[in-house]
């Protein structure tokens, strides 16, 4: 089974139209919060580890303070030992601590970066068609691929990396005071411009963030356009003009991140200010009071270590903002696809073998072009029915719609009783199943395989599905049977072959509905008889909708539809179409003398 590209598929030129939606910050950082309080023990102990790590990290510059003290009043070098003793089995101690609490922090943290990705992933896997053609292919992809590639780097490094550092700033700030409340006073009063510098980042870098994502959505829709449409891009020459736009977008994507390099430089500079101005401020008042005998040499020497201490964590505190709001940003992307509402439906299951039924059908991919025009159109149970038309008739178009794949502007399409716009997902999926000639072999065993769309199924199942398909005898001529490796990097299937597999999968899936979208059109001459063999077995006793590529396809169903420029002109059977002289027979006739011609 396979969804139809072309009718939906966006011009190299188009651009999205309806972006997927980017979720505000309460979102998602509820999001994010409820994650971390499911791991709330764990999240405990990295806490209390930093903690310890932080404190015993403090106890080094201290004791050192210690030893100039002893220096300086003329002590013995065994207590300058045992000191240095104490210190390194504090820096020790906390690299020990530092150690435990970063193993917690990756099981935290990646634990709930693995949810993200697999609930991004689920609910990307039920986005309606319809909603990810109107955003453009680009953007689920960059939300899927790059914006979840930065939010592993800031949960994976960032997040880790502001814990630590908001622990320990905190420690060593208390440290200062436990030396003199005047060395932790220089400490909080520097503090203010940090705040300035973080405050004036904070107030430009979600917005640049956000449109550096959006530029690289942009960017990626713009590349996948023309890879998707390289044959025409290559038999129109297009190549040119379409490399130049990209140039363009690539260019957005660069000063967008050039705007960011910007501001962040910015908010160095004035962390850099901040380090001096405390530094400066710590050795005069160290200075003022040595020499009013109210705190010691080794103290001021502690003093300054401390505030040393904080360089890298608030540096660290500040720079992780960058990450953060980048990975902010690409979160608040990605939630905005989990939290995209699901359709609501009416009822989770449908009746099996009922009538399909299309009404007043209007559809149109832009608002100014209607693509189906007031199409009605019955498939009852059991029965065949072929679509033809040229190309460009509404065929396509219209199979995706009775698929519940696209919603009609205008009209309903209904399954029995049930409207298919509000049957469930799964319960759709599983009665009315589309084929088309594009179809995917996915990368594992040909029994997994198989096994996606019916995971009970045994051995035997899989066998007689491939019996009635009529792919059993090359199956059994693979290396390993079932059990051998296809899709990319395994053993590259034919197209016939291929399309069988699909056959297969409906076999496998036992929908009462099936829609055939030219399913045979690639299979050259010879395997498109094996096709529609295959495909005749498999659509036995089920209600089928065919649009027919080969007008031999047509004459053998029950009863024939004919589409011109979006609505139907003809229905009828095969010889009442051809005896009533109307568009059907002339095209039956053409098709007669071409067969005629070529044998």
């Amino acid at each position: 089974m396979s969804v139809p590209s072309t009718p939906m598929e966006p011009t190299p030129d188009a651009s999205p139209t309806h972006p997927l939606p980017v979720a505000d910050w309460r979102v998602t950082v509820g999001y994010l919060m409820r994650g971390l309080r499911t791991r709330g023990v764990r999240l405990l102990a990295l806490v209390v580890a930093m903690i310890v790590s932080g404190a015993l990290g403090l106890v080094t510059p201290r004791l050192f303070g210690h030893i100039v003290d002893v220096v300086a009043d003329g002590g013995d070098v065994g207590d300058v030992v045992r000191l240095a003793g104490w210190m390194v089995a504090a820096a020790i101690g906390a690299a020990v601590a530092a150690g435990i609490g970063m193993a917690l922090a990756a099981g935290v943290f990646e634990s709930v970066l693995a949810s993200l990705r697999e609930e991004m992933i689920s609910r990307a896997l039920r986005l309606p068609v319809a909603r990810i053609e109107a955003a453009g292919s680009g953007d689920l992809v960059s939300r899927a691929t790059g914006d979840v590639a930065v939010v592993s780097d800031a949960i994976g490094r960032a997040l880790p990396s502001l814990l630590v550092a908001g622990v320990t700033v905190g420690v060593t700030i208390i440290g200062l005071g436990t030396l003199d409340w005047r060395f932790l006073l220089v400490a909080v009063a520097v503090l203010p411009i940090h705040y300035v510098g973080a405050r004036l980042y904070i107030r430009y870098a979600p917005a640049l963030y956000a449109n550096e994502r959006e530029a690289n959505a942009v960017r990626a829709h713009h590349v996948l356009g023309p890879i998707r449409g390289l044959e025409t891009v290559r038999a129109f020459e297009l190549s040119h003009s379409l490399e130049h736009r990209i140039d363009r977008h690539s260019w957005d994507v660069v000063r967008w991140a050039m705007r960011a390099s910007v501001l962040q430089n910015r908010l160095g500079g004035r962390i850099n200010f901040g380090e001096f101005v405390g530094m400066t401020t710590i050795l005069v008042v160290g200075f003022v009071l040595v020499n009013a005998d109210e705190v010691t040499v080794g103290a001021t020497t502690a003093a300054m270590l401390f505030f040393l201490n904080l360089f890298d964590p608030i540096g660290a505190l500040l720079y992780t903002l960058d990450d953060l709001q980048s990975g902010g940003a690409a979160l608040s992307r990605i939630v905005g696809v989990i939290d995209e509402p699901e359709r609501e439906s009416a009822t989770d299951t449908a009746p099996r073998g009922a009538d399909l039924v299309g009404t007043g059908i209007d559809f149109g991919y832009l608002h100014d072009h209607e693509v189906l025009h007031d199409v009605s159109l019955t498939v009852r149970s059991g029965e065949h029915v072929a679509l033809v038309g040229q190309s460009g008739a509404g065929k396509s178009t219209l199979a995706v719609i009775l698929a519940g794949l696209y919603p009609p502007a205008h009209g309903s399409v209904r399954l029995g009783s049930v409207d298919l716009a509000r049957l469930d997902e799964t319960a759709r999926a599983r009665t009315v199943a589309l084929l088309t000639q594009e179809v995917h072999v996915f990368s594992g065993s040909l029994a997994d395989d198989l096994r996606l769309v019916r995971d009970e199924a045994t051995d035997d199942d899989l066998w007689s599905a491939l019996e009635k398909a009529g792919a059993a005898r090359w199956v059994r001529a693979l290396p390993d049977n079932l059990d051998t490796h296809v899709g990319e990097h395994g053993h590259q299937l034919s197209a016939m072959q291929a399309q069988q597999l699909a056959l297969v999968r409906i076999e496998l899936l036992d929908p009462s509905v099936v829609i055939v979208d030219e399913a045979t059109a690639d299979a050259g001459s010879a395997g498109a008889g094996v096709l529609e063999a295959s495909a005749e077995a498999v659509l036995a006793g089920r209600s089928a909708l065919i649009i027919a590529h080969r007008l031999s396809q047509a004459a053998a169903a029950d009863r024939i539809v004919f589409m011109h420029q979006g609505r139907i002109v003809e229905t009828g059977t095969h010889e009442h179409l051809v005896a009533a002289g109307g568009r059907y027979s002339r095209l039956w006739q053409a098709w007669s003398r071409g067969r005629t011609l070529a044998e």
